[in-house]
């Protein structure tokens, strides 16, 4: 595992005051967020959207997507539709929003990212199986090329449906801080898995920093040395 785990009371609260901090932080004019999907995100993105209404100036604030479902934009199982719901329509938008298109394909997308260079927060969860953004155990795209930012990627097991569109482990190493988010007791054993060092893709993942924000339930039994 890489980075630094914190077990917490408040999971949501505990994200929002992240983001914020990271916001504060920022190195330039604008601040990029990238979102993830399920159900661990709604309730951090709701509570972002409390506390960081006036925390954070939106329209200095440029949303990406670390991965998407290629269904449309109104899907229930959309990333898209989930982020839009629970933060952006609630602070009345952002800058700019780029969501993930699969029909437009991966490669638009990393050359955007390209251009941006270093994404300040890239907010990630953690499957039962240990994947994170739409990078599953035995995938295809765990092997991308270092140089390949974004890849298509569909889960081998077939647990988990949808074709996805996803950064890959060398777009995520490019955030400033990954921050991660877990929660019940179902993550506990994968979670405990991955600090004690199981090659998992979420213990793969890289960045400047990279912080694990973990509820009691899914809290490891024996947690990461300092």
């Amino acid at each position: 595992m890489h980075g630094q785990l914190t077990v917490v009371d408040d999971l949501p609260g505990a994200f929002a005051g992240a983001v914020v901090e990271a916001w504060q932080a920022r190195s330039g004019e604008l601040f990029s967020l990238a979102l993830c999907g399920g159900t661990t995100a709604r309730p951090c993105y709701e509570r972002l959207a409390a506390e960081g209404l006036s925390a954070i100036d939106w329209l200095s604030v440029n949303v990406y997507w670390g991965d998407e479902r290629c269904v449309p934009p109104d899907d229930p199982d959309s990333n898209q539709l989930l982020g839009r719901q629970a933060l952006l329509e609630r602070v009345g938008g952002a800058n700019a929003v780029y969501p993930m298109d699969c029909e437009v394909g991966p490669d638009a997308y990393a050359l955007r990212l390209g251009e941006v260079g270093k994404l300040d927060v890239i907010h990630l969860g953690m499957g039962p199986d240990g994947h994170t953004a739409s990078l599953f155990p035995g995938s295809e795209a765990l092997g991308a090329d270092p140089g390949q930012l974004v890849a298509r990627n569909v889960d081998p097991s077939g647990r988990n449906e949808h074709p996805r569109m996803t950064l890959t482990l060398s777009g995520i190493a490019r955030a400033r801080l990954v921050v991660f988010t877990v929660a019940g007791a179902a993550k506990r054993e994968t979670l405990q898995a991955v600090v004690d060092g199981a090659d998992l893709p979420a213990g793969r993942v890289t960045a400047d920093r990279v912080l694990w924000l973990v509820d009691r339930e899914a809290a490891p039994q024996r947690l990461p040395a300092p």
